[in-house]
């Protein structure tokens, strides 16, 4: 049923396969809907590769010995980040302006979990990346000195709850997908 709802909004007319929506609906559906998915939809792919981008380039960091390299992997994380945070506020906004104009609205069940688990990936991700920040600048640090391996720098890296917290907040972000994509209960 959802995919069948992105078909028909993304190319105008429904998926003949699922049955649903109909040609009517597909017609009826407003312009502000489709534009508020269309929205949803972007940000979500933003979030989803910009998460990507920086879980890629952490675990990168850890199979590295110099803090040049280090430094350089760790600094392309920023930009991942840059791209979590914008799919994250646009999913949270789009999703929920779409949720009042389609009238599901934020107190449906699937909804409401996917809002929770929104809050927790977010702190989860912002404390899991606390670590790899310091592991930034001190990898800066040490290969402006000299740029010699350092066990301070490896054990920041490393750090396994800052690791766990990473992890859990990808695992926030599949629950939310799973959320969206089957919205269970309705």
């Amino acid at each position: 049923m959802p995919f069948s709802l992105v078909h028909a909004a993304i190319v105008g007319r429904p998926d003949p396969q699922a049955g649903w929506p109909s040609a009517d609906t597909t017609r009826t559906l407003r312009p502000v809907t489709k534009t508020l998915l269309f929205l949803h939809l972007v940000s979500a792919f933003l979030l989803v590769g910009g998460a990507t981008v920086a879980g890629v380039v952490q675990i990168s960091a850890l199979r590295r010995e110099q803090p040049s390299d280090i430094a350089m992997l760790l600094r392309l994380a920023r930009p991942g980040v840059v791209l979590v945070n914008l799919g994250a506020l646009g999913t949270l906004a789009f999703g929920m302006a779409l949720a009042e104009q389609s009238d599901i609205g934020l107190g449906t069940a699937w909804v409401s979990a996917a809002l929770a688990l929104w809050v927790v990936m977010m702190a989860l991700g912002g404390l899991g990346g606390r670590s790899a920040r310091h592991a930034r600048e001190l990898a800066e640090r040490l290969a402006a000195e000299g740029d010699r391996p350092s066990d301070e720098l490896r054990s920041l890296l490393s750090h396994r709850p800052s690791l766990l917290l990473s992890y859990a907040s990808t695992a926030a972000i599949v629950a939310i997908l799973v959320l969206m994509v089957w919205k269970p209960g309705s």
